[in-house]
């Protein structure tokens, strides 16, 4: 018997109720702030947005009159309401008076270092391209010199053949440098 009373205790929907209503508390106790605060404040604008605006003069009516027995005190919140109103207005927009001259003067730092990332930026391209410049001015003066030589080598060359067969006219030939020696002293004297 102790064993079928205990089971009923532990039964698998009591379980999974009272699971339920743990959870169920915890999302009250977590969410139950947040959403009470931003209700209320819902309502508020909401109850101010209804309400038609004071159109009162209330400096020509009583601050306190009686009407069908019952005291009217609206005209003299009427004023307070006002006051209040104005006062929140002019804050709200002085707050955002100084929201829109932070956000100006960070706006205005961030051109200014904009402006001088670009001034640099532009400073190195005209360091590079000078160095380009001198770089290529050096690469064509070494293709010119290097025109200018290959043109003397041919020129070299061609000279070098010349002689070489005017040699081979007069019987030098390639690997005998006696005959080398007399072919040479036979030009010198030939000219």
């Amino acid at each position: 018997m102790a064993m079928h009373h205990q089971g009923r205790l532990c039964s698998p929907g009591l379980l999974k109720g009272t699971i339920t209503m743990i959870a169920l508390c915890l999302a009250g106790y977590i969410l139950g702030p947040p959403l009470y605060w931003h209700l209320s404040e819902g309502l508020a604008a909401v109850s101010r947005a209804s309400c038609p605006p004071c159109v009162c003069d209330c400096a020509s009516q009583p601050l306190l009159s009686i009407s069908e027995g019952l005291r009217n005190i609206s005209f003299a919140d009427c004023g307070k309401h006002d006051t209040e109103a104005s006062e929140d207005e002019n804050n709200f927009t002085e707050l955002l008076s100084e929201e829109l001259k932070l956000r100006e003067v960070s706006a205005l730092e961030n051109q200014q270092r904009a402006d001088m990332a670009l001034l640099e930026a532009k400073k190195m391209a005209s360091q590079y391209q000078k160095e380009a410049d001198k770089c290529n001015s050096g690469m064509e003066t070494c293709e010119e010199a290097r025109e200018k030589a290959e043109a003397t080598l041919l020129a070299q060359k061609k000279v070098s053949a010349l002689w070489e067969m005017r040699a081979r006219q007069r019987g030098w030939k390639e690997g005998s440098t006696n005959a080398h020696s007399q072919d040479v002293d036979t030009l010198r004297k030939a000219h």
